[in-house]
């Protein structure tokens, strides 16, 4: 099963840019899909990725994607 990876196009701490392709680096069998994801309370303090089922933050984009990085799941 592939990785379902989910992020908001509308959060003020992440570069959609910048954030995909190391998010398509760290799983590259990942669905990415991007839009709003009605978690405005904590999005609007940190950054976040939904990930497999979770909700990951950080400070910053490079921190919340390190901790999601425990959530992805290895493909055979």
């Amino acid at each position: 099963m592939a990785n379902d990876i989910r992020i908001c196009d509308k959060c003020k701490h992440i570069s959609v840019k910048k954030m995909v392709p190391k998010l398509q680096k760290m799983a590259p069998d990942a669905e990415i899909k991007v839009g709003c994801k009605s978690y405005c309370g904590p999005c609007a303090k940190r950054a976040f990725i939904f990930i497999n089922g979770r909700y990951v933050t950080g400070p910053t984009e490079d921190e919340a994607i390190e901790k999601a990085s425990q959530y992805v799941k290895k493909v055979r």
